[in-house]
């Protein structure tokens, strides 16, 4: 039996609050500016707004948000991808070691769910038919997490995970 590696990538869709976030830290920037004109630091404020529209900028690419799922050989690592640049890994785990795995809206398995302590989501933020939730103990708290496999990932994690413990829709 061979080595199985499959990767995914699955963006976040922009919410409305993201856009007001986004809109709120570019008013900030300008806010300060007119402010600052009103102060003895006005012969500065230039300087200072350009540092804050740097800091702002900075702000608003962490908006951008992608995860990225790979699988390989029973491991399940997740990261997180700020402004297709910056990376940190958000969730690693085997797969055996996951309590119970199934669609979102599986209204069967609703009650294995309501056990978990956290929730975590790496999905795209919308549920579809690829939403998955699975439980799985992390630093010692019962944890939900939501993903959204593709076809191919998902026939990866069902390979490696007991049949009796998950349950495709």
């Amino acid at each position: 039996m061979g080595d199985v590696f499959k990767e995914q990538i699955v963006k976040r869709k922009e919410t409305t609050l993201d856009t007001f976030k986004r809109a709120g830290i570019i008013l900030s920037v300008f806010v300060l500016f007119f402010i600052l004109l009103q102060t003895p630091l006005a012969t500065f404020s230039p300087i200072i707004t350009l540092a804050a529209a740097f800091g702002a900028f900075y702000l608003i690419s962490f908006l951008r948000v992608e995860y990225e799922y790979v699988f390989t050989n029973g491991e399940l690592d997740i990261d997180i991808i700020y402004n297709r640049s910056r990376r940190k890994r958000v969730f690693s785990a085997n797969v055996k070691s996951f309590e119970i795995m199934a669609h979102v809206e599986d209204t069967t398995h609703m009650g294995s769910f309501s056990a978990a302590v956290e929730t975590r989501d790496y999905t795209s933020g919308t549920v579809g038919q690829d939403t998955y939730a699975f439980l799985v103990v992390v630093g010692g708290k019962q944890t939900k997490v939501l993903i959204e496999p593709n076809e191919k990932m998902m026939h990866a994690i069902a390979g490696a995970m007991p049949r009796s413990r998950l349950h495709k829709v």
